[in-house]
């Protein structure tokens, strides 16, 4: 079965008019159980939004091993809104880190802030637990809205289990209020992070703002 846009479109179009992420969901089990190839609707993911998430879940749901996977993630990182970076996270949670580092290394330079988004995200799993000393590290100064909020949630994730070393670091990372105010945001909404450590975030957020 190849997924032509055509026949992808036709199938949308049977869908309700006020269709869901569920219906999108349905028509994927079917091309997955049908081991569509998935690869004529590239040309369009970024500019009719109804291929977008298609294209990658029907072609990464039969791809076999975290590396093949990320390899075809690296060679299609045609991202064009938050929403389907973050769906993107599963797949690659079994990634051995340091190959995963190595691609996010390159990601969080990236000119396109959806992949710079990417870079940071990717980590969101059990993937990047454990490896603060490795991923504090690649925080850097964006301005660009979804990354902040991309940061922001890898550092409060790594607060989650590493919350003494997110700690100590915070203080002097020269990240703008903009991302460190919005970590401890993340941090003090999370069901993961004990109070006294909310509590002690909390308390770096006047010091913090003296020096943006």
């Amino acid at each position: 079965m190849v997924l032509t846009r055509e026949l992808v479109q036709a199938d949308i179009d049977t869908l309700p008019e006020d269709y869901k992420t569920k219906d999108i969901d349905m028509l994927i089990k079917r091309y997955v159980k049908a081991k569509a190839d998935a690869s004529p609707l590239r040309p369009y993911v970024l500019t009719e939004q109804q291929f977008h998430r298609i294209y990658y879940y029907v072609s990464l749901e039969q791809i076999k091993g975290a590396e093949e996977r990320m390899r075809f993630i690296d060679q299609n990182l045609l991202f064009s809104d938050w929403w389907h970076t973050d769906g993107l996270i599963r797949f690659v949670t079994d990634l051995d880190f340091n190959k995963a580092l190595s691609y996010a290394e390159r990601y969080v330079r990236s000119d396109d802030p959806f992949i710079r988004r990417w870079g940071y995200v990717m980590f969101i799993s059990k993937l990047g637990r454990g490896h603060a000393d490795e991923l504090l590290p690649l925080m850097a100064d964006h301005d660009h809205y979804y990354v902040q909020m991309g940061e922001a949630w890898l550092i409060a994730e790594l607060a989650i289990f590493e919350p003494e070393k997110v700690y100590q670091w915070m203080p002097g990372n020269k990240l703008s209020y903009s991302i460190n105010g919005k970590a401890i945001q993340k941090i003090c909404d999370s069901y993961r992070i004990s109070d006294e450590w909310k509590g002690k975030f909390k308390g770096l957020r006047p010091g913090l703002k003296e020096l943006t």
